[in-house]
């Protein structure tokens, strides 16, 4: 938009020229309260995620308490038992 406004020869702008300064203010007072209200949706908009991370972190926690539970499962097998005692009867063997 062309900001040039209209003078007159007395060096005060017209009738339309006053118009136009006050258009483009309105439009500068609008275009201030479009960001401000882009930037409040933004914000609330955002603040759900929060709540979202927070399920995340408690449907991991569940899995992992899941696969504890079968890693405990695993090593409570006889078969699991006697491989982890070998290794360790080898292990602490001499020559």
């Amino acid at each position: 938009m062309n900001n040039v406004t209209p003078i007159n020869v007395d060096g005060l702008p017209g009738l339309i020229g006053r118009a136009g300064q006050r258009l483009y203010a309105m439009r500068e007072r609008a275009d201030k309260a479009i960001c401000l209200l882009d930037a409040r949706m933004r914000t609330l908009t955002a603040e759900p995620e929060e709540g979202a991370a927070t399920a995340e972190y408690a449907v991991v926690l569940v899995a992992a308490t899941g696969f504890a539970a079968v890693l405990v499962g695993i090593m409570k097998s006889d078969a699991i038992k006697t491989l982890l005692t070998n290794i360790i009867k080898k292990a602490l063997s001499v020559g």
